[in-house]
């Protein structure tokens, strides 16, 4: 079967509607993924404390950087580590607040003795 001209411009036309429709959802997903970071809860450090933060789940893994007096912390994630004791407990839980970069959570006030996030992938 040959195609006409008619239905060469008919494919043309549904698929330029498909790759504008595909854009359209693009652009909506990050939209809402933006709106999602925007409105991510967040946890208070405990005052008086400057939070260390560290490339790994571990008061032995290097100092990435130090949050301030009154710090708040989104976490994406959690993941076991070493115990450690702060003025909210003793925890194995470490808070992932952005790639390579954690927190103890005996020092993040989170209501919580357990996880408050999904388990981190590694």
């Amino acid at each position: 079967m040959s195609s006409t001209p008619e239905n060469t411009v008919g494919t043309a036309a549904e698929e330029a509607a498909a790759v504008a429709e595909a854009e359209v959802v693009t652009e909506a997903e990050g939209v809402a993924a933006e709106a999602m970071a925007a409105s991510a809860v967040t946890y208070p450090v405990a005052p008086g404390y400057r939070l260390n933060v560290r490339s790994g789940p571990s008061s032995k893994a290097s100092l990435v950087r130090q949050l301030p007096y009154g710090a708040r912390v989104a976490i994406r994630c959690q993941r076991s580590g070493e115990r450690v004791g702060g003025p909210y407990g003793t925890s194995d839980i470490w808070d992932c607040i952005a790639p390579g970069q954690y927190v103890s959570d005996s020092y993040v006030h989170t209501g919580s003795d357990g996880p408050v996030a999904p388990r981190c992938a590694n």
